[in-house]
């Protein structure tokens, strides 16, 4: 399984430190949220608003280099609306390296 890493923050911001730190703000800040919304979305079983929550993610997904995690992700999204949960766990597998990789950096 793929890990996260900064990598295409690093190439993203030169080197301006005040940039990365900016970026890292936003997505520590904006992913609890994010996989908040996905969580209580499918508990309550409303599939656009799972596709929406997964589509948000899926860009942080991006972020911190998980490009195979970011596909998975998209593939995931256009399942939803089909009902289609076959993989929710590798998203949430995602979701869960995601979380521990945001604590230490």
């Amino acid at each position: 399984m793929e890990k996260p890493n900064k990598s295409y923050i690093d190439s993203l911001c030169r080197g301006d430190k005040a940039f990365e730190d900016r970026l890292l703000t936003v997505i520590r800040t904006e992913f609890p949220s994010e996989k908040k919304v996905y969580y209580d979305a499918l508990e309550i079983k409303d599939y656009k608003e799972i596709a929406e929550a997964v589509h948000k993610l899926k860009h942080k997904i991006s972020i911190l280099g998980l490009e195979k995690g970011y596909e998975l992700a998209a593939e995931y999204e256009n399942n939803i609306l089909d009902k289609d949960f076959t993989l929710s766990q590798s998203f949430e597998e995602i979701l869960d390296s995601m979380t521990e990789y945001l604590k230490t950096i």
